[in-house]
């Protein structure tokens, strides 16, 4: 069957908006006012029970339904939507005392106690029993109430355990991707330093350790803790799928989160739904937000997804806790929906008034309802009934930037040349001339299929198999444009360096290759062919053309005179190499090359510098994230579906501004 996703959301009450309920912290009174404070500010979907498993079932066995069931109840009367949690996520205290072995245990071999939250070993078998057991009795208390519209299974997945039940799981693990310990050694490579295997019972998680410990044997253990916390979640998937098939499932993602790769779970879901709490100050942020929601856009298959969390304000978790000032909330929020969100959820609706995140900004302040806070919370939801008819629009994209997250785990290990390259950062560095430019990115896995997309960007893929080497290389000999990173297609799938002239399985089509990398302690001065200079910095390789059409070399040092960046035509397309890092302004003219060799444009051919433009469907929508007030000169007239004004020949916008112009068609 055909699983319900976010349509099932969105058909009726059009783009969602909402946030996280714990009503459990509140007096009963207190509900019946945060009911009609949602009705007024256009609520109609709110997460109930994320973590309220201790209320739910405070001795084990034992249950407490009824304050859920009046909950739920007053939500229907309000044409609420409920996400329902499944409160896996905080076991209660009972859980940990009566079954200390549940604890998870860091690498240091230190058990982590209760008094928090997320302290559980995610292989334990009473853990995965109990959890089990209240995932049960849920789903069949609540299979036909009319305010359920979604599941929510556990909270932010990522714990990490390294007890031994999680080492004989891990050995399990092995087993299956292995089959025999022989093949383990040869995968593993433990020749080196005298690691080899000749006892299952031997093989144990990375735990601390005198060095470095085996880099195969932490990119397995990042797969196997990946895996099993998706089991976790399959688990309980699989009781509410049995128990209501035509609801969605779904659990929230937390944008490039290390320890989980998204890329294997975003089958299991529904629905794609992400916690997104951008940093205040940096003005990156505008463009690593974009970033984040295109890859949501691409777990997503192109579809649309939920914005699960973000913060009215200031969040409570960092050194210093900025507040958002008047209209960001409103910026971010509709950001997301110009990137294909068609929910906008936050944590948390009212201020908690204890416990680790009181300070925690939320949709109903402190000070109540009558702030400012909270008028712009009402404000916005309602609006947002003007944008119903980009719900299920797609983002249309013809660039695609390829992001795996076993790549970033290998490339991050210990004993690497630099331990200044980060694969999120170099991603963020070459998507922002395309954020500059108003071109919209694709965010796809190592191995995707590539034929939509003019231009193709790997701003690093440090491990990379055979079969997605020939993909790319079969997408450039059949038209398309590639541009590739640099420290790309080093090792193979068991993280063992690839011998020859690197990038070995890229040479070809690159037609260019190098023998050296050479992290660089200062910036480096290069020159483009056509004379003009710029700086790169923290890295360079010696390489050679092999064919390739060399467009920029290094101007300084012992690599003086050899290439920096390669150009190369192969087949039917055009394949370029960076060898080097390069500043910013160097890398916006590289991806304006690259976009004339894809004959690819943004929507606009003059867009002021701070100003984000994305098209969503018929609808162009316009950000300003600058300080200033701009005009935004736009080729056809249109009406702002947020003010119902009509707009010609350019848009105002003051700072944090948003249009949202339905362009108009010339008749034929």
């Amino acid at each position: 069957m055909v699983r319900p996703g976010m349509r099932a959301l969105t058909e009726r009450r059009g783009l969602l908006f909402g946030g996280d309920y714990n009503p459990e912290q509140w007096p009963e009174q207190v509900w019946r006012e945060d009911a009609e404070l949602m009705r007024a500010a256009g609520v109609n979907l709110v997460t109930v029970g994320v973590f309220s498993w201790a209320r739910l079932e405070p001795e084990p066995g034992k249950h407490d339904f009824g304050w859920l069931d009046r909950v739920l109840d007053l939500m229907a009367g309000h044409d609420i939507a409920v996400d329902l949690a499944v409160p896996t996520a905080s076991p209660p205290p009972w859980l940990g005392h009566r079954w200390p072995e549940t604890l998870p245990v860091d690498e240091g071999g230190h058990r982590l106690w209760y008094g928090s939250r997320n302290q559980f070993c995610p292989s334990s078998g009473p853990y995965r029993e109990r959890s089990q057991s209240i995932t049960t009795a849920l789903a069949e208390r609540y299979a036909d109430h009319p305010a359920l519209a979604m599941w929510h299974v556990g909270n932010e997945y990522g714990e990490v355990c390294h007890c031994d039940v999680s080492a004989e799981a891990f050995r399990g693990w092995l087993r299956a991707r292995y089959g025999d310990l022989a093949t383990l050694n040869e995968a593993w490579g433990t020749t080196f330093w005298s690691q080899g295997y000749g006892d299952w019972a031997e093989v144990v998680p990375p735990r601390r350790a005198p060095y470095i410990i085996n880099p195969t044997q932490r990119l397995d253990w990042w797969r196997f803790c990946s895996d099993e916390l998706r089991a976790h979640f399959r688990e309980q998937r699989d009781i509410l799928r049995a128990h209501t098939p035509d609801i969605p499932v779904t659990t929230n993602f937390m944008g490039f989160f290390k320890r989980v790769d998204y890329w294997s779970w975003a089958a299991d879901q529904d629905v794609i739904s992400n916690d997104c709490y951008p940093e205040p100050g940096n003005p990156l942020t505008p463009a690593r937000t974009a970033l984040t929601h295109d890859l949501m856009r691409g777990l997503a298959g192109g579809r649309p997804w939920l914005l699960m969390e973000q913060a009215t304000s200031a969040v409570n978790w960092r050194a210093h806790n900025l507040p958002k000032p008047p209209g960001q909330l409103r910026l971010e929020s509709l950001q997301a929906v110009a990137r294909g969100a068609d929910g906008l959820c936050y944590f948390q609706w009212r201020a908690s008034r204890f416990g680790a995140e009181r300070f925690h900004a939320a949709m109903v302040p402190h000070a109540g309802p009558d702030t400012r806070l909270h008028a712009e919370v009402r404000a916005h939801g309602q609006e947002l009934r003007g944008l119903a008819e980009v719900a299920g629009e797609p983002v249309p994209a013809r660039v695609a930037m390829v992001f795996g997250w076993e790549s970033w785990w290998a490339l991050e290990d210990r004993g690497r040349p630099s331990d200044r390259l980060n694969a999120v950062d170099q991603l963020l560095d070459y998507y922002v001339p395309f954020f500059e430019r108003g071109v919209s990115v694709d965010v796809v896995p190592p191995g995707a299929d590539l034929s939509a997309y003019a231009l193709v960007v790997v701003p690093n893929l440090f491990l990379l198999g055979d079969r997605d080497a020939a993909a790319l290389t079969a997408y450039v000999q059949g038209g398309g444009v590639l541009v590739v990173g640099p420290f790309s297609g080093v090792v193979d799938e068991n993280s063992h360096v690839r011998t020859g002239r690197f990038p070995v399985p890229l040479r070809e089509v690159l037609g260019a290759s190098g023998e050296e990398w050479l992290p660089a302690g200062q910036p480096v001065r290069c020159r483009w062919s056509g004379g003009l200079d710029f700086e790169a910095h923290t890295w360079t390789e010696l390489l050679r053309a092999d064919g390739a059409e060399v467009v920029a070399e290094f101007a300084e040092g012992d690599l003086a005179g050899r290439p920096a960046i390669l150009r190369h035509r192969s087949g039917a397309g055009v394949a370029w190499y960076v060898g080097t890092m390069p500043e910013p302004a160097a890398l916006a003219s590289l991806a304006g090359r690259a976009l004339a060799d894809a004959g690819v444009r943004g929507p606009l051919p003059d867009l002021p510098a701070g100003v984000e433009a994305v098209r969503r469907g018929t609808v162009l929508f316009l950000l300003n994230h600058g300080a200033t007030t701009v005009r935004v000169p736009i080729p056809k007239p249109g009406v702002d579906l947020l003010t119902g004004a009509r707009a010609e020949g350019h848009v105002t916008l003051t700072p944090r501004a948003v249009a949202a112009l339905r362009q108009e068609v010339p008749a034929a």
